[in-house]
């Protein structure tokens, strides 16, 4: 194969899934990942610049936050790849693709960054929901399934944030 045909070559994945399956969801998976490493970014920006006397708890939380959002990465992108799709290739490509907006204000008080970080959880894990009913009308299991632990841990992060917030400073 010569290389202008490796270029356009397609990945022909043995998925087992449709054609209209793989249409569907790695895409799907893409836009979803480029919002997790957007909410990536944002609670690490905030973790690093959190303020006030609740500083050590909120610096502490975001931190453990951020980490759990950077953990379902590679199985995101990972997961686009066995059903036969592609996946995100650059920094150009998260933001052409990211639905939770960025925040690069120079000061955010602690309770916006909370209440920010709390929609975009709860935006994300709607938007996990979403993809689980694409995936439900293609019978991918193994997405869906993946897709009910991460929706779980989105909706942690968001009473979390949510009962942070209640009092925050």
């Amino acid at each position: 194969m010569d290389k202008e045909a490796r270029k356009t070559a397609t990945l022909d994945t043995p998925s087992g899934l449709s054609p209209q399956a793989i249409r569907d969801i790695p895409p799907a998976l893409t836009a979803l990942l480029a919002d997790v490493f957007a909410l990536y970014i944002k609670t690490k920006n905030f973790h690093w610049h959190i303020s006030g006397p609740h500083f050590r708890d909120y610096h502490l939380l975001l931190d453990e936050q951020a980490t759990q959002i950077y953990a379902i990465t590679d199985s995101i992108a990972e997961r686009a790849r066995k059903v036969g799709g592609t996946t995100l290739r650059s920094i150009g490509h998260i933001a052409k693709l990211q639905r939770l907006r960025d925040n690069d204000a120079a000061f955010v008080t602690p309770r916006d960054m909370l209440s920010e970080l709390r929609d975009d959880n709860q935006q994300l894990a709607a938007s996990m929901r979403q993809l689980h009913g694409v995936c439900d009308e293609h019978r991918d299991v193994a997405t869906a399934s993946l897709l009910e632990v991460w929706i779980d841990e989105a909706e942690r992060r968001t009473w979390f944030l949510f009962e942070a917030t209640r009092h925050a400073e």
